[in-house]
């Protein structure tokens, strides 16, 4: 991406904001935290099954990818009530094999299985020395995919500064009305999101794999993943690279905040790039490209258009997508394109189609319940299991999938929940100190964060003990230029991790580095392939 993550200073009211929401309700103990008890559950069961592969189905999966399935508890700390089953996919290795390197591309809520089948070119490489898997996570993609039906619209509406702006208790009844949605669209799984699990579920794949170690490679979320399996099985770490690396310790609101910066500094660079091309949907002027860009989303937030499913399309489903399509230069001409439809056509299908997400209308039935021993599937939940033991369609994945984890997986991770008072006395400085940040993604960004009120408070296992992890060395990768995970966390995550951090200083501009540096690739195959690390501090010039 051709991006500087330029910080803006924040305002005293901002500031304010922060340190207020920053200090939200004492954290309560999360189920995933059952393996700190004395007293630990019988999950041999799990740990000795073994995967079995098949030809992948659907969507003109490549040939030689392999899918299957492996089973977990829905709730570690009892694990006799229910389970479920997670996606697998895997490229078999070429040359001799030293095992699995398992993959985690993002997100939080970011499918893995369609990622490695239709992106999996660029790691090949790899298949000299390892097979190549991924997966969807508990709660993403078919792995029982959850939902915030029309939640993320009622949270949006509470970030509004329409004619309720100055009607705090109004925004509070939008929150709890989003929460209300997301827990019923998402069924059991809901509660027993968050990377402490997916951690955990993370190593009943190892075993299943056959892997005494995990070799792991994590982009963006898949770095607080790889931190979080870390700490909790540290003489399972094998050979681990973490690029584009996340915080471990800032609260959601400063995230919110950055990534809203990090965002509105990339689509600045994109339209520079837009405007220099006679097919930029905006004209050849940059600046009046800028306006553009804030006038098309207010007015479809004002004027949506028909979608697909019947929907209506908005401004802040248009931001959603263009959110993601600024990760990687490489989308900006399918941004084009996209937008160019939108513009002259009114054509919604591209830029939905760069959301990312899943197929289903997510108002729909689509919900595949975790199975529970000696018990019928209960008619009433939403969407019925399917007869392989959990996994949905891809054709069910819900289209909202994608940012309904994102808020689940972030609220769980995070111990911190504003009060109903915090909220109303400050929620008009917060919508200033996002419009700020950016005045095309603050309100989205805003509303990601706001979507955690209502909910229970998360753990504050990573933030208290994701620390000075005694595992073998492991590489880190920041980017100077990355819009989604600025270079400072990179620092200040390897400062947490120890002695075992050794960081890889890229030079570049976008969101990670193994992408779109030759430098970079070429540092984490040799690591991951020979164990040759780079010294502690050494950097990839940015590359052309």
């Amino acid at each position: 991406m051709r991006s500087t993550h330029r910080r803006r200073p924040f305002t005293g009211a901002a500031i304010s904001v922060l340190a207020l929401l920053g200090a939200g309700l004492p954290a309560t103990a999360a189920s995933a935290d059952a393996e700190q008890d004395d007293k630990q559950p019988d999950l041999t069961r799990f740990y000795q099954q073994k995967i079995k592969w098949s030809k992948c189905e659907g969507m003109e999966m490549p040939k030689d990818l392999r899918c299957g399935k492996v089973t977990v508890p829905l709730d570690y700390a009892r694990p006799e009530t229910g389970t479920l089953d997670l996606a697998m996919a895997r490229y078999r290795a070429t040359g001799d094999s030293r095992g699995s390197l398992l993959l985690n591309f993002g997100g939080p809520g970011g499918p893995g299985v369609p990622e490695l089948a239709y992106g999996g070119e660029e790691f090949m490489d790899l298949t000299n020395g390892y097979d190549l898997v991924s997966f969807d996570p508990r709660g993403v993609g078919r792995s029982s995919p959850v939902s915030c039906g029309d939640g993320t619209d009622k949270a949006l509406e509470a970030t509004d500064n329409g004619e309720d702006a100055n009607n705090p208790q109004a925004a509070l009844e939008q929150l709890r009305r989003a929460a209300a949605a997301c827990k019923k669209h998402s069924g059991p799984v809901l509660p027993y999101i968050g990377t402490l699990n997916a951690s955990r579920d993370l190593d009943v794949m190892r075993a299943a794999l056959g892997d005494k170690k995990l070799n792991y490679l994590g982009f963006s979320y898949g770095t607080r993943l790889g931190a979080v399996y870390a700490a909790q099985f540290p003489k399972k770490v094998g050979r681990m690279v973490l690029d584009g690396v996340d915080t471990l310790t800032e609260p959601l609101t400063e995230q919110g905040l950055v990534g809203a910066e990090g965002q509105q500094t990339a689509l600045d660079d994109y339209l520079d790039a837009c405007t220099e091309e006679l097919t930029c949907p905006f004209g050849q002027d940059a600046r009046s490209a800028r306006e553009q860009v804030v006038e098309l989303v207010d007015s479809l937030d004002e004027y949506p258009v028909p979608a697909d499913f019947g929907q209506d399309f908005t401004g802040q489903d248009l931001v959603g997508a263009i959110s993601h399509a600024l990760y990687s230069e490489q989308m900006w001409p399918a941004l084009t394109q996209a937008l160019n439809m939108l513009v002259h056509d009114g054509d919604t299908r591209g830029v939905m189609a760069l959301a990312g997400g899943g197929f289903a209308p997510p108002t729909g039935s689509h919900r595949a319940a975790p199975t529970r021993p000696h018990e019928p599937p209960d008619p009433t939940a939403s969407g019925t299991p399917s007869p392989d033991g959990g996994l949905v369609d891809a054709e069910e994945i819900p289209l909202d999938n994608l940012p309904a984890a994102l808020m689940a997986v972030n609220c769980a991770d995070d111990p911190d929940r504003p009060t109903a008072k915090q909220i109303t006395d400050d929620l008009e400085n917060l919508r200033a100190a996002y419009e700020e940040a950016s005045p095309v993604f603050g309100r989205y960004r805003l509303a990601q964060v706001l979507m955690c009120y209502g909910r229970p408070a998360g753990t504050d296992f990573i933030r208290e003990e994701v620390r000075d992890v005694d595992t073998p060395k492991m590489l880190l990768v920041g980017t100077r230029g990355d819009p989604a995970t600025p270079y400072r966390w990179t620092v200040e995550t390897a400062k947490r991790l120890g002695s075992s951090a050794v960081v890889l200083d890229n030079k570049g501009k976008g969101h990670t580095g193994y992408g779109s540096s030759k430098c970079v690739h070429d540092k984490v195959d040799d690591f991951l392939l020979f164990g040759s690390l780079p010294d502690d501090g050494s950097s990839c010039g940015a590359d052309d």
